[in-house]
Parts: C-alpha cells; sequence; structure tokens
C-alpha cells in the first residue's frame, strides 16, 4: 500500500469519510458527530492520510493536535476489499510515526463497542484504557484508549501534490 499525505478535503479523503460515516450509521444508528475542521488535518496541527493498494484510495486515516502533547487519530477506516491484508496496522503504524515526528509524546482516540475489530487492532498495538474524553465522554458505549509514541521518530512526510 502506498500511503499519501493529502488535505482530509481531498476527494478520496472525501468518499472514505463518507464510507467510514456511514459504518458507523450501521453500527450506530447514526453518523459520528465529533466536531471536525478539516484545517485540523494540515501541518502543523495535524495529517490525514490515504493509502492506495493497486491505484485505489482503500483506507484513510488522520491526527489532530490533542492538548499539549497528544495527536487524536480520527477516520480510521478500511474499505471492505482491503479488510484483512494489514492494510489497518501499516495505517496505524504511519499515523503514529508521523505524530511522533511532530513532536506528539502520546496517541489517543475514541472507538465503540461495536467496533470490535478496532478495538482488537488497537489492544494489539499497545493501546490501553485512558481517561474518558471528547464528544463521546459520557457515552456508555464507547471505548477511549491511547499510547505512548516512540521518541526517535523520523522527521514527518512531506505533503504530497496529489
Amino acid at each position: 500500500m502506498r500511503i499519501d499525505v493529502i488535505p482530509y478535503d481531498h476527494p478520496d479523503a472525501v468518499a472514505l469519510i463518507a464510507e467510514v460515516q456511514q459504518e458507523y450509521v450501521v453500527r450506530y444508528g447514526e453518523i459520528d458527530h465529533t466536531p471536525v475542521d478539516p484545517a485540523q488535518f494540515a501541518p502543523p496541527e495535524g495529517l490525514f492520510l490515504v493509502g492506495y493498494h493497486d491505484g485505489a484510495p482503500v483506507a484513510c486515516g488522520g491526527w489532530r493536535v490533542y492538548g499539549e502533547d497528544a495527536a487524536e487519530l480520527k477516520r480510521m477506516y478500511v474499505r471492505p476489499a482491503g479488510r484483512g491484508l494489514g492494510l489497518a496496522r501499516a495505517m496505524l503504524a504511519e499515523l503514529e510515526r508521523t505524530a511522533a515526528a511532530a513532536g506528539r509524546r502520546r496517541i489517543v482516540l475514541e472507538t465503540g463497542l461495536r467496533q470490535p475489530e478496532a478495538i482488537a487492532l488497537y489492544r494489539s498495538s499497545g493501546y490501553a484504557e485512558v481517561p474518558r474524553f471528547g464528544y463521546y465522554a459520557d457515552q456508555p458505549t464507547a471505548v477511549h484508549l491511547g499510547r505512548m509514541l516512540a521518541e526517535n521518530a523520523e522527521e514527518p512526510v512531506c505533503p504530497s501534490t496529489r
């Protein structure tokens, strides 16, 4: 999978984000209502990545600055046709690497009990429970996870010109 840095409002990102929102509708009965400003996913405040497999956009995810030293993961998604190929794990690793390279010391996220695949991915990647935060802090089905990031990450990737 080739992973490119693209704007949150790029057509490939918009299409994948719409699909993940529909996934939330299927699993929870509604979209994710967390306030999101596309500017939050532009360097240096954040980053949005799209993964391409055989030239087609199949995966996405982003991070935005959260507090003094953290990055918050948002919109991690892999299209059904790309699942089971390790694309989510590759995307997560690149999100963590770029957040660390941007000076973030830890990474946090909100997911939900109706996303057992996501929970399994994060837990197998070293994520553990963190204090509840964000839009769904009071939602009983929300799961709040996080972990420390590597201190010796490479320099952040340069935004592509796609």
